[in-house]
């Protein structure tokens, strides 16, 4: 019942993101869906990705909307070629559909991640790493990296971003 909830109230604010021109208010109704997706990650059991989107979709994302929001008109103005934007997400979502097609089944039990990996960190990670649980064990070792990785690319663009609207301003001399 309540994925069903979840689920009617995304669609609710996406359809009201697609109908406002005010962009202040969309950027609040994205902040409000992202906590929305957040707890239908948090109802799948994906706790970690719920955070994750609670932090980066409604807090981080929102607040540089924000930012560039105050550099624009909060009032979106209509312009005469709105089929090209619906045309290139026909477009991509196609190319994104037919790049599924030789995926194989999810969860399938004769996929390679089920014969050879998921097996191997059930079984050897508590021993081989020394944390009981397995998803901390794989995302804090086998993919400490990687998540370093991550880290450092989100620093980098909100510095960029950072840079490009919102770094030091100077004051304009006479």
């Amino acid at each position: 019942m309540i994925d069903i909830l979840l689920m009617a109230f995304m669609l609710i604010t996406a359809i009201f993101v697609v109908r406002s021109r005010d962009l202040l208010v969309v950027v609040m109704v994205f902040g409000a869906y992202s906590l929305l997706s957040a707890g239908m990650f948090l109802v799948m059991d994906a706790a970690d990705v719920a955070f994750t989107e609670a932090a980066v979709g409604a807090g981080v994302s929102t607040i540089l909307m924000l930012m560039a929001l105050s550099y624009t008109s909060r009032f979106e103005r209509p312009s005469g070629r709105q089929w090209l934007p619906l045309a290139v997400v026909l477009v991509t979502g196609a190319v994104l559909v037919y790049g599924t097609l030789d995926l194989p089944t999810v969860g399938a039990p004769e996929n390679v991640a089920h014969q050879h990996v998921a097996p191997r960190y059930l079984q050897e990670s508590g021993e081989e790493i020394g944390i009981p649980n397995v998803v901390t064990s794989v995302l804090a070792s086998y993919r400490g990296f990687d998540t370093l990785g991550e880290v450092a690319v989100v620093f980098t663009a909100g510095l960029g971003v950072f840079l490009l609207i919102g770094g030091v301003r100077r004051k304009s001399g006479r």
